[in-house]
């Protein structure tokens, strides 16, 4: 209980900036992944650690019958508000853990989770839920980060800290952190069959990525998980300045001056059939 407290408390704390940054950059993906997925109106769809909506929002614009939940009540809330503002009447939200949701067995057509599952401490028991509620001949729907060295975002970020920041260790990856430990998509498809679902497919997709300035970028990395936030957390705030210009000469670099600077990362669509 006290993990999950600590698990809540660390997203809550994130909300606004996730909200602000990084739920408007992952819509483009999330629709992706919803028209592999199949969704179509008057579907019923679950969308587990949900934020404040980048998978949940096109589902319900596309006319499914959306619940999105997520851990933390300020996620919620601003889930909520998203879904007001649209007038999205068929987009309902609660607060839930995703290792134990309480929803009945056999509910859902496509029950489904972007870049939040993945993050699970437990995250078989996370897939096992999702599939535990979805209905038979139902779609569970996982999208995932890819491997680390196809994460542009990552590299660069690391790269501009690790500039002005001597000692600098950024993310160990042995064990990998939980944002990659599925980012095989072997690994993937393995956790899937191992939650009992079958006609498994794993497929790559870019997750194209804009930013206008190191500071933008610097915000969308810090707060997409506790994780971003933590890696620097130790920094003065004359490095995180530094690393932040730093950023900025390098996205400046690759746009060559010329509009928003582009960043390409491989990201995993699976889909197993109950």
């Amino acid at each position: 209980m006290a993990e999950q407290t600590e698990i809540q408390n660390a997203w809550t704390e994130i909300a606004p900036e996730y909200d602000e940054f990084v739920t408007p950059a992952n819509v483009a993906i999330a629709e992706v992944a919803l028209q592999r997925a199949g969704i179509s109106p008057a579907m019923r769809m679950l969308d587990v650690a949900a934020g404040s909506g980048a998978l949940s929002l096109p589902a319900a614009r596309a006319g499914a019958e959306v619940l999105g939940t997520d851990i933390s009540p300020a996620m919620v809330d601003r889930l909520e508000a998203r879904a007001r503002e649209e007038g999205l009447t068929t987009l309902e939200v609660r607060i839930m853990d995703g290792h134990d949701l309480a929803l009945e067995d056999d509910t859902f057509d496509i029950a489904g989770s972007q870049f939040g599952v993945m993050l699970f401490p437990g995250l078989q028991q996370g897939l096992s839920e999702l599939a535990r509620v979805t209905r038979p001949g139902g779609r569970v729907l996982l999208v995932t980060m890819g491997p680390p060295s196809e994460i542009e975002f990552l590299g660069l970020f690391l790269e501009a800290v690790e500039s002005v920041v001597p000692g600098f260790t950024g993310l160990p990856m042995d064990p990998p952190p939980l944002p990659f430990q599925v980012s095989d998509p072997a690994a993937l498809r393995e956790k899937l069959a191992d939650a009992g679902l079958a006609d498994i497919c794993v497929e790559t997709a870019n997750h194209r990525l804009e930013f206008e300035s190191g500071t933008q970028m610097w915000d969308w990395v810090t707060a997409s998980n506790p994780i971003g936030a933590e890696m620097v957390t130790d920094l003065t705030a004359e490095q995180m300045a530094a690393a932040q210009m730093a950023l900025d000469d390098r996205l400046r670099e690759r746009s060559g001056e010329r509009g928003p600077a582009v960043v390409n990362n491989t990201v995993n669509i699976a889909i197993g059939t109950k």
